[in-house]
């Protein structure tokens, strides 16, 4: 415990220190401008603050000079301040006094001392100038831009506000010359993390680290003295288009070291690889059947790409689509980022591939046909395509039905389609055959009427006269219709019983001619006709009597060859005119 000092005693001391100060008052006649004081706040006001130096007269400083606090200044009575004196006496017999530039010399001494010391400043960005930047450390000074970071700093700007410390490499008093480095600082405080880091880096080390930069390619972390690259194929096992999608400098990461070049003082990084291969568990998770949700995160000429999980991608070929529809590219169908649904087909884990179909989804409507449409069904849709085989016909969205060239009529020589139909005309066929497996819809137009062929054998037997219209001359024979749509075979040698050499003399198309049916075949639909067999019947001779005669070593010559039928005449010379199976597939 301390004694207690005799009242009297501290009277007697008080009474001193006033003398002594007011004989230093007394000595201090002389007021020496630009010199730095100790000053007693006497009163504050809105403009000025009142402080004794201990002069004969009293002070006057600026109110605004002194720090405040919503337009309060942070200064009271009784409070001691350094101040420097502008002028003895102003006319109103009031010393002028700074605080400002008071602390402006007292920041200059300070610094001047910690360059000497080789102190450190501390201080604040606060402006961007040529070739680097304004820092404020209680007076302004400059920060080259290659003294800013251990590496070039593009852009400078996002510093300012920022406070650091900085090692004072150039001060001239005397120019208010001062030129600051944090790179120094910096430098220094890297070798001392070096040395640490360099005791625990090897390959397959896990290590924390800070993203000091970001490229298109990668990240460099900084371990500690010692920067190593993280590949942006590295990062994660799912996709990264750019390292900012993961990263920002200054985020705190943990690495696993994957390659250290001591040599070169290279270090490669991964991310990752600290954590286990989601592919490992991609057999149990996504089972084939399985149905899936996932994102689309990219599209190729072949399918879309869809991230099930991170670092586990399946492939939608654009074959697996859509039942009705077909994708040229699936970007017709889905874009990237979408969500979509899908099942799983196939997993190869080995290969790292799963094969995803997204109609599998839905029902498939091609099942569906046969219950809607059964064989017999009439439909009526609008023509969507022409081909040289036949005609597509519009059943549902997506799914077309074909009228083979063949079914479009019973009578009709079709040659194009085109001859009977325009794209986006409506018609109606019946339905033939429905395939599902095979996504075939097969239809027919001639089906929606009666077979001509079933009544002609009975209408035309053998032996009945006809008139009809010659249509076509060949050099074996003329073509004649006897109804709209069939025609029969007059041969050469059944023109005339004169030898006749040239037909094209004897008929042309469009002559009216009369002519008998002396042979017929419903199967292979063909009629053979005969002008000469009028002429015989005219003269008596039945027309049996006359197929009689007719022998197969009497049948016409062709390429030296005889025809002992008008049934095999016709089967050669019709031949031109038949539908073959082979066009039919």
């Amino acid at each position: 415990m301390e004694p207690q000092q005799n009242p009297v005693t501290r009277k007697n001391e008080e009474e001193l220190s006033f003398a002594d100060l007011l004989n230093e008052s007394f000595a201090r006649d002389e007021v020496i401008e630009g010199e730095i004081v100790s000053a007693l706040v006497l009163s504050v006001n809105k403009d000025f603050v009142l402080v004794d130096c201990g002069y004969k007269s009293e002070g006057l400083i600026a109110t605004n000079e002194f720090p405040s606090v919503n337009g309060e200044p942070q200064i009271k009575v009784g409070d001691r301040v350094d101040v420097m004196v502008e002028s003895r006496e102003d006319e109103t017999g009031h010393m002028v006094l700074s605080k400002e530039k008071a602390d402006r010399v007292k920041v200059w001494d300070d610094i001047s001392e910690a360059c000497e010391r080789d102190e450190v400043v501390e201080g604040t960005v606060v402006g961007r100038v040529k070739g680097g930047l304004q820092v404020d450390i209680g007076v302004r000074a400059f920060l080259p831009g290659s003294q800013v970071d251990l590496r070039p700093v593009r852009n400078l700007e996002r510093l300012i506000g920022e406070r650091f410390q900085f090692k004072v490499i150039k001060f001239n008093k005397k120019r208010g010359n001062i030129v600051l480095s944090r790179r120094a600082l910096l430098e220094k405080e890297r070798e001392e993390k070096r040395g640490v880091t360099l005791l625990h880096l090897h390959e397959g080390a896990v290590m924390e680290g800070i993203v000091k930069n970001l490229t298109d390619y990668g990240a460099f972390i900084d371990l500690g003295g010692v920067d190593g690259l993280l590949h942006v194929t590295d990062m994660s096992w799912g996709r990264v288009q750019n390292p900012s999608e993961l990263f920002q400098v200054g985020s705190k990461v943990t690495v696993k070291v994957l390659k250290y070049d001591s040599e070169h003082e290279r270090v490669s990084l991964g991310m990752k690889q600290t954590q286990d291969d989601p592919w490992l568990k991609a057999q149990e998770l996504f089972p084939v059947g399985t149905r899936v949700k996932g994102k689309v995160v990219s599209l190729t000429d072949y399918g879309a790409f869809i991230e099930l999980i991170p670092g586990v991608e399946g492939l939608i070929h654009v074959s697996e689509m859509s039942w009705t529809k077909r994708v040229k590219h699936p970007s017709k169908i889905v874009n990237i980022g979408d969500d979509v649904e899908a099942l799983v087909l196939d997993i190869d884990q080995e290969n790292k591939r799963i094969s995803l179909g997204m109609k599998q989804v839905e029902p498939n409507p091609w099942t569906l046909l046969e219950e809607r449409y059964p064989v017999g069904t009439v439909i009526r849709g609008q023509v969507r395509n022409l081909t040289d085989f036949g005609i597509f016909i519009g059943i549902e969205d997506g799914i077309d039905g074909l009228v083979h060239i063949s079914d479009l009529s019973w009578t009709h020589r079709v040659k194009h389609p085109s001859e009977m139909f325009q794209k986006g005309d409506e018609v109606e066929a019946v339905v033939l055959n429905i395939d599902a497996e095979n996504e075939r819809f097969s239809l027919g137009i001639k089906q929606l009427h009666e077979d001509p062929w079933g009544r002609i054998p009975h209408v035309y037997p053998r032996g009945a006269r006809v008139k009809g219209k010659v249509t076509k001359v060949a050099d074996f024979g003329a073509f004649v219709e006897i109804e709209p749509g069939i025609d029969g075979l007059c041969h050469v040698s059944e023109f005339s019983e004169d030898h006749i050499e040239d037909p094209y003399s004897f008929v042309k198309a469009g002559d009216e001619v009369e002519v008998m049916i002396i042979d017929i075949d419903s199967e292979e639909r063909k009629i053979g006709l005969s002008m000469k067999a009028i002429s015989k019947a005219e003269k008596g001779v039945d027309y049996r009597s006359y197929l009689a005669q007719q022998k197969p070593s009497a049948a016409p010559m062709k390429n030296g060859k005889g025809m002992g039928t008008f049934g095999e005449a016709f089967k050669d010379k019709l031949s031109m005119n038949a539908v073959s199976d082979k066009d039919k597939e």
